[in-house]
């Protein structure tokens, strides 16, 4: 990872429907932090930081993220239905992940 590195994905919004999400890698400290923010997708505004905290067992992964969805108040409900819950599965996956690989 790198500070400038862009990283496309393709992701499912609904049914059906698939979105190119593009994100750029910023402010990459080693072994600290990075940041991803999103250049153009599904969000009006995404900005991630992962932080990486040595512990006495290893290392604690904290992410912070700050997003905005488009079109107001559709914005809202399309969060209150299924962003939120799609947002912490997939961070729930990756913590599963992680613990799996990582201990």
């Amino acid at each position: 990872m790198h500070e400038g590195q862009i990283i496309t994905y393709k992701i499912r919004i609904a049914p059906m429907i698939w979105q190119t999400w593009v994100t750029e890698i910023k402010a990459v400290t080693f072994q600290s932090q990075f940041i991803d923010e999103q250049r153009s997708g599904p969000y009006k505004f995404w900005h991630h930081r992962h932080r990486f905290e040595p512990t006495d067992n290893g290392t604690l992964v904290i992410d912070e993220v700050n997003y905005a969805l488009p079109f107001y108040l559709l914005g809202k409900m399309a969060h209150g239905l299924f962003v939120k819950k799609k947002l912490n599965k997939i961070f729930q996956y990756r913590k599963e992940i992680l613990s799996k690989r990582f201990g």
